[in-house]
């Protein structure tokens, strides 16, 4: 069943700013610069907005795990952009021999060209969710139907190759526009961004990734932080490895040190 969408403060204020300048352009038509500009700086909020990944504005959005995951010492490490035939198995090898668990944002032209590989991620374990099906650069300039259709696809493949339909969703580079959260309601999917991102897809030095990745405000990684890498578009090492190879033992090395559990986003639903 679709989740009922329920419009953020921005999107109220933005509805309320619209019906007041036509009603005072139509009892004050010499007014109309005021209201013009008023407007023009509300779209100009909603457009900064989608390009926070992090921005919560425009409709939910996981930053970090509920609190009680928190809590628990649980963490969520996830990976996007795959599935990617040289790397993802790889990642794969690496995160069972440290026993963790990982969410896979895929993208679903990808899941088609590459469906035992997507199959192999449920079978072991983790979770697959929904990266959109093309993830085009252009997503988030693009209208309520383009998005449905784009976003649709996806869970339809996902569904269709792996047997599961995806519960949480995140855009392309996590731009996005005021159109999304009421797509995303309809399809009953959660918007996730992260705590933290390494850059991994222009940085290829291994120590930065997993420095950026654990370094929090107090220097460590907490409870109830989402983490971002990539498999797939993964920058390079110098000695031409996918630098996730190298960064993510660190990073999962670090978190069972600091007594932290990485679970999938589906495992912290309250």
């Amino acid at each position: 069943m679709p989740r009922r969408w329920r419009p953020g403060a921005l999107i109220h204020c933005s509805a309320v700013l619209h019906a007041a300048a036509a009603a005072g352009i139509a009892l004050r038509p010499e007014a109309w610069p005021w209201a013009v500009g008023a407007v023009a700086a509300n779209h100009g909020l909603l457009t900064a907005a989608g390009l926070l990944p992090r921005c919560s504005l425009l409709g939910t959005n996981w930053t970090r795990l509920p609190g009680a995951a928190a809590a628990r010492g649980e963490i969520a490490l996830t990976i996007d952009d795959g599935p990617d035939p040289d790397v993802t198995p790889r990642v794969l090898d690496l995160l069972d021999a440290h026993r963790a668990r990982a969410t896979f944002f895929v993208i679903g032209r990808l899941v088609r060209e590459h469906p035992a590989l997507a199959r192999e991620i449920v079978a072991r374990g983790h979770a697959i969710e929904n990266h959109s099906e093309h993830h085009l650069k252009t997503f988030s300039l693009h209208g309520p139907r383009w998005l449905a259709h784009e976003i649709g696809a996806a869970q339809d493949t996902i569904a269709e190759v792996c047997g599961r339909v995806p519960r949480f969703f995140r855009a392309p580079a996590g731009l996005r526009n005021p159109f999304l959260e009421p797509v995303l309601a309809r399809l009953d999917l959660q918007l996730a961004s992260w705590t933290r991102r390494a850059y991994d897809t222009r940085n290829g030095d291994a120590d930065a990734v997993a420095s950026r990745l654990l370094g929090g405000r107090d220097g460590k990684t907490r409870g109830g932080d989402i983490l971002l890498l990539h498999d797939g578009n993964a920058a390079r090492t110098s000695q031409g490895r996918a630098v996730i190879l190298d960064a993510l033992p660190r990073v999962l090395d670090s978190c069972r040190a600091a007594g932290l559990m990485p679970v999938t986003l589906e495992h912290a639903i309250p």
